[in-house]
């Protein structure tokens, strides 16, 4: 358990574990009950070496936040399931809702402060949300622009007063938002499944390329896991040439490599990012 309340076991499997969420300890909590949760204060983390940390990495491009930052699905399901989840937005269940925002506070006052240490030195705020499946969106764009909008804007507005760019992660078929979270200040989509529904890198670029920059776009479900060395160059360098003219494309996989990737094929991958990820 972390100090968020929320409950973990462990799995194992050939190449070592990873902690997966279980006993969802809010499932069928009231509101009553969803107050009463204790969560962790701002004041519980330390943000007096945060400047001098930036500096150590001065010139490079210093990240406040991550994935789960201004998360909402995937962070509340932690403690109530996707399933239910997804019924409090469907609902406005008041229980549900009211988990979601007193994390999220919790979570903003934290960025408040990480910023405020490290004015001047970061470069980007990195936030997330989950929005598709592999074929389409997990909620409808109605719930969106009434639950998770709203909410994730203040978000960017504060990234924003900062003078950084905001770098969205989304998983599965998430472009159906994009237009959104262009117009509410997002500047960088990352992760990006090929695969998933109206996520390939030509329809990326081809709709969105004036509005975002992109990051990612190299499945970990496809040649550099399942194919050949010849193959993942080949993927690597048919990406770059669809997404490099007018810049705004970062190589990277689409998630963490898993260990049924070859090793063979992730240094081919790097390599010919080099070789053909450069103008001559």
């Amino acid at each position: 358990m972390d100090e968020w309340g929320i409950h973990r076991r462990w799995v194992e499997h050939e190449s070592g574990g990873y902690w997966d969420y279980c006993d969802f300890p809010l499932q069928n909590a009231t509101l009553e009950e969803i107050e009463a949760w204790p969560l962790p204060s701002p004041d519980d983390w330390d943000y007096s070496q945060i400047a001098a940390r930036c500096k150590q990495y001065e010139g490079y491009a210093i990240v406040a936040g991550s994935a789960g930052t201004a998360c909402i699905m995937n962070t509340a399901g932690f403690w109530r399931t996707m399933e239910q989840v997804f019924i409090d937005l469907a609902t406005d269940d008041p229980a549900g809702l009211r988990l979601i925002d007193r994390f999220l506070d919790v979570q903003y006052e934290c960025m408040v402060r990480t910023l405020e240490a490290g004015r001047g030195l970061y470069s980007i705020m990195w936030m997330g949300e989950d929005l598709g499946t592999q074929h389409s969106p997990m909620i409808s764009m109605a719930l969106f622009r009434k639950h998770i909008r709203p909410r994730q804007q203040r978000f960017v507005d504060l990234a924003r007063s900062f003078g950084l760019h905001v770098v969205l992660h989304t998983c599965g078929s998430s472009s159906w938002t994009y237009d959104d979270y262009a117009e509410m200040g997002v500047t960088v989509v990352d992760t990006l499944q090929p695969e998933a529904k109206d996520m390939s890198p030509r329809y990326l670029k081809q709709r969105f390329g004036h509005k975002l920059a992109f990051h990612g776009c190299i499945s970990t479900a496809g040649k550099v896991a399942f194919g050949t060395v010849e193959e993942t160059i080949a993927d690597v360098r048919q990406t770059l040439e669809i997404m490099m003219p007018g810049g705004g494309y970062a190589l990277a996989p689409t998630h963490q490599l898993q260990d049924n990737s070859p090793t063979e094929n992730v240094v081919a991958m790097y390599e010919a990012a080099l070789r053909y990820g450069r103008y001559p």
